[in-house]
């Protein structure tokens, strides 16, 4: 793998050869929030629930579930979330558990997470890894997560696209740490310079350029089943005329 330039402040310390951009090879690619969304909260939580929810109690868990994101528990509940299963697991139900109604049901809304059908692909997911593996690219999962995604992908049949799988869990680490990357590289056979990392986290997914690649960082929120705005990556790969 080709190492990067020491940098100090305003740049690199050696002078460089500039050249033209590798062509993009290999693409690596987040899973939540990028490929797939899981459904809203509030189908989730009326699934999980024994007794039916109307809307005014909807609201009040749901904000539950917000102000949990800043209860100190909670905070501390995610640190190194994604670097084993057993603390992804604690990260999420304790965040469940803070709200009182949601509880008891705490470990079957985890169960829910891990479970494929839960799971809804973005409406350009297909045709963009179809004509990404088309055009001659070589695909590959980097995802901070604590269970292994390949039932959700085969269960949507999206998995067969993939030769790279490189889970956070398995690796005891995060992104963006380089040796994620840099063994989803090694696994395609790529350099980091000719490779893609598109997610939707600016500091884990745009990180990824720490190591060498290229990435692109999409915005945050697309609702499941929604166009992600795929097509961006066909461009950035030199396919957008496919």
């Amino acid at each position: 793998m080709s190492s990067l330039p020491v940098c100090g402040p305003e740049g690199p310390i050696r002078a460089t050869t500039p050249g033209r951009p590798s062509a993009v090879r290999a693409v690596l690619f987040d899973f939540s929030g990028t490929l797939f969304q899981i459904g809203t909260y509030a189908d989730r939580i009326r699934a999980a629930l024994a007794q039916p929810v109307d809307d005014v109690a909807m609201d009040r868990i749901l904000g539950g579930l917000e102000a949990g994101l800043s209860d100190p528990a909670v905070v501390a509940a995610q640190h190194a979330r994604d670097v084993s299963s057993g603390a992804h697991r604690h990260a999420f139900t304790t965040w469940y558990s803070s709200v009182p109604e949601l509880a008891p049901v705490a470990d079957e809304l985890y169960a829910q997470l891990q479970a494929p059908e839960h799971w809804v692909p973005y409406a350009d997911a297909a045709s963009t890894l179809n004509q990404l593996a088309a055009g001659g690219a070589v695909l590959g999962v980097v995802s901070d997560v604590g269970w292994d995604l390949r039932p959700t992908f085969a269960h949507h049949g999206l998995d067969h696209y993939f030769t790279s799988w490189v889970h956070s869990y398995q690796h005891k680490t995060e992104k963006p740490d380089p040796a994620l990357f840099q063994h989803a590289c090694r696994e395609l056979g790529v350099e980091p310079a000719s490779t893609l990392m598109v997610g939707d986290h600016p500091a884990k997914d745009g990180g990824a350029a720490g190591s060498g690649l290229r990435s692109y960082v999409l915005p945050a929120g697309a609702a499941a089943g929604s166009h992600r705005g795929l097509d961006a990556v066909l461009r950035l790969a030199g396919l957008s005329g496919c």
